[in-house]
């Protein structure tokens, strides 16, 4: 991108951050530090990049889309990154979100089923040279049990009851953010794990597409995003 359009943007995220996030209590200062540094343009879909700091989800193609920024930081902050951690993303999508997490925590896992999102925001990371970003092309309702456990668990879309694999792989004391729901409407629930006792609470409610594999809803049942 040219200068002119750099610094554009740079004034869109600016104002993102402090009139989307700021003044709706976002006040995490790695998640806001983070929000700032990560330029939201490079993952969006061509025809929206006019867009790409607007207060609303976008298409990103296969019937996805990149999510709302504030809801975005509002999981984000509910995990309480320090710097230290591994983090577990599932549903990569559009990248966004994982490369938030990654200008926080230590390292960033992010699996995601379709395999042109995947590809895509493969190549985003690297443009960015976001390199503490792990990809995964495969079913992340199963998690990563290669690398567990994480110190924190992000999923990006709806499932019908929180993955009980994903919790397996929490480490003690960490933390997963799931929206949980039906197909039209879902809460947002932080699950913590401290000394084996699992506790979850109730962030607000909040809509996402489905989460799709063999611990949430059924592919020939999803939804469509156009």
């Amino acid at each position: 991108m040219v200068k002119k359009e750099l610094l554009k943007f740079a004034r869109r995220r600016h104002a993102m951050v402090k009139e989307q996030l700021e003044a709706r209590g976002i006040d995490d200062p790695f998640a806001l530090l983070a929000f700032y540094e990560v330029p939201r343009q490079y993952f969006v879909a061509e025809p929206f990049l006019e867009q790409a700091y607007s207060d609303y989800p976008l298409p990103i193609g296969e019937g996805q889309t990149i999510s709302q920024p504030y809801i975005v930081a509002k999981m984000t902050q509910s995990l309480h990154l320090t710097g230290k951690e591994r983090v577990l993303e599932i549903g990569t999508g559009s990248g966004y979100q994982a490369a938030i997490l990654s200008r926080i925590a230590y390292r960033v896992y992010t699996i995601e089923r379709i395999r042109s999102l995947y590809v895509q925001a493969r190549k985003v990371f690297d443009v960015l040279q976001y390199y503490n970003i792990a990809t995964k092309y495969s079913d992340g309702t199963k998690g990563w049990p290669d690398e567990n456990p994480f110190d924190a668990i992000i999923v990006t879309a709806g499932s019908p009851e929180v993955p009980m694999p994903l919790v397996n792989q929490l480490a003690e004391g960490g933390r997963l953010v799931v929206p949980v729901g039906t197909k039209e409407r879902q809460e947002l629930i932080l699950v913590t794990k401290k000394k084996d006792r699992i506790q979850q609470y109730n962030l607000g409610d909040c809509r996402f597409v489905d989460l799709i594999g063999q611990y949430g809803w059924n592919e020939k049942d999803a939804k469509k995003i156009i």
